[in-house]
C-alpha cells in the first residue's frame, strides 16, 4: 500500500471523486474511506480521480481518505481456482460466508486462493533448463479432472537453478530461476491485471467444432472451439438452461461460469445445481472442472464489470495451460447497464438509449479475448477459449444496442424465441433468425468425419423449414386443405423436423445429449421419408396413406434410441422404404 493518499471530494452512488492522488494511473486499484473499500480509477480529469467503487458507498463522504495501491485490479492465478465460487472481485464467497454470515461486510477481505490447502508440486523442468514466459515448470493435481500447470510468470526468463518436488501452499517456492537481473523465486501463484489480455504466441482461426449434443446447435448453428456466440432472449425463454446444457455437454475441458448481475434466485439455482451436476464423460461432479463467479443484481452495480473481466482472465489462464475452455457470461446486458449507470454519473455524453459511446468497443474488447491460440512456451501447446454470452434485451427486442453491439463481434447467433418457449418447444432457438459463420468449416469436418452427406442433409432440412414459414401465412388464410398435395407433404416433413429432431428434452437421460452420428441418422430418417414419399405421391400414391404410415411413430421415437444401439436406425429406414414401396399407386 502506498503512503500517497488523497481525499474524497464527491460521492455519487458507486462513483467517488478523489483529489490529491499524485501520479495515479488509469485502472489503478485504490482503497476508499476508513473502511478501505475496493475501488478502481476509471477517469482522471484535472487532477481529480473518478473511482468506481465495488462496494456500497453508504457512509462515505467528502474529506475521507483514499489510499493508492499502485496496482491494477488483478486476480490470483494458481491451484485452488477449480471448484471455487467467487464474487466479482475474486473474493471466495464460501470463506466470506464462514467469516461474516449471509451478507458480505464492506471492506471484507479474504485471499482468493486458500493458503491452508497443501498441494503436491511435481517438477517437469530440470535444473539447468533455459525457460521463459509460459514454459511449464511442473504440475499439480488440482482436481480429479484437472492437472494444473505451473508456468513461468510473464517477464521472467533465465536458467532454472533450483527445482524439486514440494508439498506446500500456493505461496511455497517451487523453483528458482537465474535471470540477468538476479535470481527469481517462483511460487505456485501469480497475479495478472484483469483488463490486460494474457499474451499468446500466435492466434489461429477456430476450426474444431465445439460439439454440444444439442441438435439444433450442432446441426444448424455450430460453434467452434475458440469461437464466440451470443444467446439473446426475453425472460423465460431458456437462456440459463441452454448455458447449463453447454456447460455439461460441450467438449470443453474447463468451464468458467460468470453470473453477471443476474437475479439472486437464478444465481442460487446455478450455485445449487452446478455442484450437483455430474460430468457425463467422467462420472465426476461437474465442479471438478468448473470455476463459478457470482455477482447478483443486489450486489454493487460497479462490480459487474469487474466480474466479467475476472472471469475472462481466469479462463485465459487455463487456456494458456493448453486446455479448451468455455466461458459462459450470463448476462452481458447487466454489465452494459452498469456501464450506463457509471457513464451517467460521470456526466458523459450518452449514446443510443443512454448507453455510453464506448459500449461497442468495451463489448468487443471482451469477446475478442476468445480464440484458438498457440500458447506462450517452448512446447507450443494449443489452447482454446470459447465465449458464450447471454443477452437479456428488454422485451426481447433484438434491435436494442447491447444485442447489436454484440452481434458485430460474435460469429454465432442463437436467437431465443419466447413464442417457442410458450409452446413448450425447447431449446427455444429460432431456426429462421439464428445463424453461424462457422457453418462451412464444421460442415466440411462433419462430412469428412462421418463419411456422410452432413452438409447436403442440413441444407435440405433448412430449406424445408424456410418453405414451411412461407406457407404458414397461406395456411392461416385458406386452410390446409386448399394447398397442393406436394406442399402438404412438405409441411408434414417440416413438422417432423421440428418435433422429432429440433425439440429436445434436457431432463431425459436419452434425449439430453445426441452424438453427431446419431444426429445425422435422425435427420436422415426424416429426409429419406420426404425424398421417397414425393415420387410416390407423383406416381399416384394417396397423400393420406403417406401421412399415416406406421413407421412414422418409429421415427418420432428414434430420439430415444441409445447411443450404443444406433444400428436400429438402419432397421427403421428399411421398414420406411418397404412401407412406401407397398403403397398402391
Amino acid at each position: 500500500m502506498s503512503n500517497v493518499q488523497g481525499v474524497v471530494v464527491k460521492v455519487s452512488g458507486p462513483l467517488v471523486v478523489a483529489r490529491g492522488l499524485e501520479n495515479a494511473r488509469m485502472y489503478e486499484m485504490v482503497r476508499v474511506g476508513e473502511g478501505r473499500l475496493f475501488g478502481e480509477i476509471i477517469e482522471i480529469r484535472s487532477g481529480d480521480c473518478s473511482i468506481q467503487v465495488y462496494e456500497e458507498t453508504e457512509g462515505i463522504g467528502p474529506g475521507q481518505p483514499v489510499f493508492r495501491t499502485e496496482e491494477a485490479l488483478s486476480v490470483e492465478l494458481g491451484p485452488g481456482l477449480i471448484r471455487s465460487i467467487y464474487d466479482g472481485v475474486q473474493r471466495p464467497l464460501d470463506k466470506l460466508h464462514a467469516s461474516f454470515g449471509e451478507y458480505i461486510v464492506r471492506g471484507a477481505e479474504s485471499p482468493a486462493l486458500d493458503r491452508s490447502v497443501q498441494w503436491d508440486f511435481v517438477p517437469v523442468a530440470k535444473v539447468g533448463d533455459t525457460v521463459s514466459h509460459g514454459d511449464i515448470l511442473g504440475e499439480v493435481d488440482e482436481s480429479k479432472l484437472v492437472s494444473h500447470k505451473i508456468m513461468v510468470p510473464y517477464g521472467v526468463e533465465g536458467k532454472v537453478s533450483r527445482i524439486a518436488p514440494v508439498t506446500g501452499n500456493v505461496d511455497t517456492v517451487v523453483a528458482v530461476i537465474d535471470t540477468p537481473k538476479g535470481p527469481v523465486d517462483i511460487s505456485m501463484v501469480q497475479r495478472w491485471p484483469v483488463r490486460k489480455p494474457r499474451p499468446v504466441a500466435k492466434k489461429m482461426p477456430p476450426v474444431q467444432p465445439m460439439t454440444t449434443g444439442q441438435r439444433v446447435l450442432d446441426m444448424f448453428f455450430p460453434l467452434t472451439q475458440g469461437g464466440t456466440a451470443c444467446v439473446p432472449g426475453p425472460f423465460g425463454s431458456g437462456k440459463t438452461v441452454v448455458q447449463h446444457q453447454l456447460a455439461k455437454w460441450a467438449n470443453a475441458q474447463i468451464v468458467v461460469y460468470v453470473g453477471c448481475g443476474e437475479r439472486g434466485n437464478e444465481m442460487t439455482d446455478v450455485l445449487q445445481e452446478f455442484p450437483a451436476l455430474i460430468d457425463p464423460k467422467t462420472g465426476e461432479p461437474l465442479m471438478e472442472r468448473t470455476v463459478l463467479i457470482a455477482n447478483t443484481s443486489n450486489m454493487p452495480v460497479a462490480a459487474r464489470e469487474a466480474s466479467v473481466f475476472t472471469g475472462i482472465t481466469i479462463a485465459e489462464y487455463f487456456r494458456d495451460m493448453g486446455y479448451s475452455v468455455a466461458l459462459m457470461a450470463d448476462s452481458t446486458s447487466r454489465w452494459a447497464e452498469a456501464m450506463r449507470e457509471m457513464s451517467g454519473r460521470l456526466e458523459e455524453m450518452p449514446g443510443e438509449e443512454g448507453y455510453p459511446a464506448y459500449l461497442s468497443s468495451r463489448i468487443a474488447s471482451f469477446y475478442e479475448r476468445a480464440g484458438n491460440v498457440i500458447c506462450k512456451g517452448s512446447d507450443e501447446r494449443n489452447g482454446t477459449l470459447s465465449i458464450i454470452g447471454a443477452v437479456s434485451p428488454p422485451g426481447g427486442d433484438f434491435s436494442e444496442p447491447v444485442v447489436q453491439a454484440t452481434l458485430r463481434v460474435v460469429k454465432v447467433f442463437w436467437g431465443l424465441d419466447d413464442k417457442l418457449a410458450f409452446a413448450r418447444h425447447f431449446p427455444a432457438i429460432n431456426w429462421l433468425t439464428s445463424y453461424s459463420l462457422y457453418q462451412e468449416v464444421v460442415d466440411a469436418l462433419a462430412n469428412e468425419k462421418l463419411q456422410q452427406p452432413w452438409k447436403e442433409n442440413r441444407s435440405q432440412a433448412m430449406s424445408i423449414l424456410q418453405r414451411e414459414a412461407e406457407l404458414d401465412e397461406l395456411v392461416r388464410l385458406v386452410g390446409m386443405d386448399a394447398l397442393p398435395q406436394s406442399d402438404r407433404l412438405l409441411l408434414q416433413a417440416a413438422k417432423m423436423i421440428r418435433e422429432d429432431f429440433l425439440h429436445q428434452n434436457a431432463f431425459d437421460d436419452r434425449d439430453t445429449y445426441t452424438s453427431m452420428e446419431k444426429q445425422f441418422k435422425m435427420l436422415d430418417l426424416i429426409l429419406t421419408y420426404f425424398n421417397e414419399a414425393r415420387p410416390a405421391l407423383e406416381a399416384g400414391a394417396l397423400l393420406n396413406s403417406l401421412l399415416s404410415l406406421k413407421v412414422l411413430e418409429d421415427i418420432a421415437r428414434a430420439k430415444l434410441i441409445e447411443e450404443n444401439a444406433l444400428h436400429q436406425f438402419d432397421a427403421i429406414k428399411d421398414k420406411l422404404t418397404r412401407e412406401i414401396a407397398a403403397l398402391p399407386r
